[in-house]
């Protein structure tokens, strides 16, 4: 999959799908102050795959989930396909998570007491999707990932790649504009993990939905259109990666 022009001049008639101004969190424990986030400064483009990196306990956990909408921050401006999380209400914030993001998460989160098409489904159940309805888009969602015939499976019958690609189905079936992922090969071996991001980076062009992903690992850079570099709860740097995969 080769991309013949750099991400700069694609994203030049791009909208901003996430801003953040000035962001800052800090966490209290006892008499110990922790400064998680120091005024984060950050756009993400509709359609972009975002990637957030850096050491362990720079923020980068804690500042997807304040875009995500489950962490609130203390002080900034955060907006979000132009909603305004200052202005939204707890209720708000949860019935747009339902609607509008999908999660990957770095353990997958699935439910080892249903199938494979049930897990995939949960989202759409949530948001009150007749049962049928939702299990025919999650068997449409497997089959995009590379599960059609799996349908029926136990999440114990998986491989980690094949939990994973679960995951994704997931967090896609309700087609979501903006997708969060904290470490999603973290528990796969590097020939799986290129494999996952083959199949994100997929589904990112041809729905264009955007990613906002975290990684430690250093070896899938080169999936991303730009990379945010986190030290100390703040952003250092970004990267423009020039396409080759």
């Amino acid at each position: 999959m080769k991309h013949t022009s750099s991400h700069k001049e694609s994203t030049k008639k791009s909208k901003i799908a996430i801003t953040c101004r000035n962001i800052t969190k800090t966490f209290h424990s006892s008499n110990i102050k922790t400064n998680a986030l120091q005024g984060i400064n950050l756009d993400v483009y509709e359609g972009e795959f975002m990637m957030l990196v850096g050491p362990s306990g720079c923020g980068k956990t804690t500042f997807l989930s304040i875009i995500a909408g489950i962490l609130q921050f203390d002080e900034g401006d955060l907006k979000v396909e132009n909603h305004n999380y200052r202005n939204m209400t707890e209720e708000e914030l949860i019935d747009y998570r339902a609607q509008h993001v999908g999660f990957i998460f770095q353990s997958f989160n699935l439910i080892p007491t249903l199938t494979v098409e049930e897990n995939v489904a949960v989202p759409l159940m949530i948001n009150q999707i007749p049962l049928e309805k939702s299990l025919k888009k999650a068997q449409e969602l497997l089959d995009e990932v590379g599960l059609a015939g799996r349908y029926s499976s136990t999440i114990r019958e998986l491989s980690g790649g094949e939990q994973q690609r679960v995951a994704i189905a997931r967090a896609l079936v309700h087609t979501p504009s903006i997708i969060i992922c904290d470490e999603p090969t973290s528990a796969l071996d590097h020939t799986t993990g290129s494999k996952i991001l083959e199949i994100m980076r997929t589904i990112n062009k041809k729905f264009k939905t955007t990613f906002v992903v975290v990684t430690h690992d250093a070896r899938i850079f080169h999936y991303a259109d730009r990379i945010a570099h986190m030290n100390d709860g703040r952003i250092e740097r970004i990267e423009d990666v020039t396409k080759t995969v």
